[in-house]
């Protein structure tokens, strides 16, 4: 056993001396691995102290984060309404307590002043009024409508000869007013037809309620002594409402009307007549263009009017193409059965 040992070892030395050189390569190659690591260290640490102003370097979690990634950063910072929440409120209040205060500086119960029209001496003043001037019961009115060239000028002439009515006209009240020394709507009345613009309807509504106004009170004071109960006064009111704001505003104020008396009559029929009538007449707008106008106001404006009187069954429809007396015959008995003993 002894002399067994010596022999395994003589016959391993040879395999051992082959590897020490490779051992030795081993060792010697970390000792320089061992060595340059430490060189590293050593010029880190003396960089980091040139520079005694430098962040030391800080390693932690957020560092990894891959930039790639399309997360986007979080953020601690959020955005405050409340500040603007407040801003707003502020300003509501004030506004409402401004308003506040200056409502109980103005008297509540002011009003615009009422349009005052002319009479035949003074003002006839004409404030806002919850019931209209004249009863329906007291007074009878007819607005008289058609186009230019129906006839309801000739028409009217001989009611007014032969059943008593008072015949007012719009654009003659208008034009009287104009013309009438110290008249409070004349200047106005006259830069209207002047600029081509409409007339106030206050002011055309003012008018006709002087005019039957002045008329009823004649009637009252010729009246004589003793001979019985006064006539019913009954107007008919010619080339009026053209507008339906007129209509309303009439029947508001001044007296609901019992209808419309609405000659009708072709266009052709009526040109035929202005043209004829200019001749003589000397008015201006008896011309075949001023006339195809004056066609085309009357259906935009006027036509609503009778459309919706129609609709409450108050229109009375006189067909005006047939002569002048033709065309009273028809009227006198469409009229009569509309007012019966009224007329």
């Amino acid at each position: 056993m002894a002399g067994a040992l010596p022999r395994m070892l003589w016959q391993h030395l040879p395999r051992a001396a082959a590897a020490a050189p490779a051992t030795r390569a081993a060792t010697a190659s970390s000792s320089k691995l061992q060595f340059a690591l430490g060189a590293f260290q050593r010029r880190s640490i003396a960089t980091l102290r040139s520079k005694p102003n430098s962040a030391p370097l800080r390693f932690s979690r957020q560092t990894t984060r891959r930039f790639y990634s399309s997360e986007p950063p979080k953020s601690n910072q959020t955005v405050k309404f409340w500040p603007f929440f407040l801003i707003i409120l502020g300003g509501t209040g004030g506004y409402i307590l401004l308003a506040n205060q200056r409502n109980q500086n103005i008297n509540p119960h002011y009003e615009m002043p009422a349009l005052e029209g002319p009479k035949t001496s003074g003002q006839l003043p004409a404030p806002h009024k919850s019931t209209p001037t004249f009863s329906g019961d007291d007074v009878t009115v007819i607005f008289v409508l058609g186009g230019p060239g129906a006839g309801k000028g000739t028409q009217c002439a001989n009611l007014v000869k032969d059943y008593g009515f008072t015949h007012l006209s719009a654009g003659d009240l208008l034009r009287a007013e104009q013309d009438r020394p110290g008249s409070q709507f004349g200047e106005l009345i006259r830069d209207c037809i002047r600029n081509g613009a409409i007339v106030p309807m206050e002011v055309t509504v003012q008018l006709l309620e002087n005019a039957m106004t002045e008329t009823i009170n004649r009637s009252s004071s010729d009246k004589k002594p003793g001979a019985g109960e006064a006539k019913k006064a009954k107007f008919l009111i010619d080339g009026f409402p053209r507008k339906m704001d007129q209509a309303l505003k009439f029947e508001e104020a001044v007296c609901p009307a019992r209808f419309v008396l609405f000659y009708d009559c072709p266009e052709e029929e009526m040109e035929r007549r202005l043209l004829e009538r200019g001749k003589t007449s000397g008015r201006a707008d008896d011309n075949a263009e001023s006339i195809r106008k004056r066609f085309r106001t009357f259906v935009e404006t006027s036509m609503p009017v009778v459309d919706y009187y129609a609709k409450q069954g108050r229109v009375v429809k006189v067909n005006a193409t047939a002569t002048p007396d033709n065309v009273y015959k028809d009227t006198q008995r469409r009229l009569t059965d509309a007012l019966g003993k009224d007329l």
